[in-house]
């Protein structure tokens, strides 16, 4: 059972890291026309902060998340990824690193941005984790400490790359939209319903998000 258990935990960071891993991959070429996409979606205007989140959780937005970063790193630029979902924080674990310090330490002063991020195997990419779990999470991402903190990171990164929670499950994803560049919304094929889909864009779209598009997960191309 245990070496059950291993396996199914390898194969899912294989999978999480497949544009490190095995850059020829299809699927890691698809994630580099996707960041391709997003580099001028919006009128031209280049997108520094990124939000990448479903309607509902289980969809595979941490792995996409992981990947698009990635890919941007690869292109050469400096690249932060940043787990904001406080309440399934996955990060740490594709990256097999401690879940904190993170951003909620970053958020509630305990200590300075430079001593909770931390760097990874891939060449260019930063990793900040989510830190220790706070029941007041949407306040905290919704905070003047986190605009000051997104400030600082755009004079630091070319990109910064943020895994939200599920849209229709917390209201922090809504908390953080209107301050960053763009949010790509993750749907899972055969999971994810149009009206579930429908609900996640109007809700993005009352806060004020800027959605530049939509990924379609695990769909079978035959």
């Amino acid at each position: 059972m245990v070496r059950e258990k291993a396996k199914v935990a390898k194969k899912t960071v294989s999978r999480s890291l497949i544009a490190y891993i095995n850059p020829s991959n299809k699927i890691a070429e698809q994630y580099r026309t996707i960041r391709n996409n997003i580099q001028y979606a919006s009128d031209g205007k280049s997108i520094r902060s990124l939000i990448v989140t479903s309607p509902t959780e289980g969809d595979g937005k941490s792995t996409a998340a992981v990947n698009l970063a990635i890919s941007m790193a690869q292109r050469g630029e400096r690249v932060l990824l940043v787990d904001a979902n406080f309440r399934q924080p996955m990060l740490h674990k594709v990256f097999s690193s401690p879940i904190s310090p993170g951003l909620s330490n970053v958020l509630t002063h305990q200590m300075e941005f430079s001593d909770a991020a931390q760097s990874t195997e891939v060449e260019g990419l930063d990793l900040l984790t989510s830190g220790i779990t706070h029941a007041n999470s949407a306040d905290m991402l919704d905070s003047h400490t986190m605009k000051q903190l997104l400030l600082q990171l755009s004079s630091k990164y070319d990109r910064i790359v943020f895994d939200c929670p599920a849209v229709l499950s917390a209201p922090d994803t809504n908390a953080l939209v209107n301050k960053c560049d763009g949010v790509v919304l993750l749907l899972r094929c055969g999971k994810t319903t149009h009206g579930k889909a429908l609900e996640a864009k109007q809700a993005l779209s009352f806060a004020g998000a800027n959605i530049i598009g939509a990924i379609l997960n695990q769909k079978n191309v035959r």
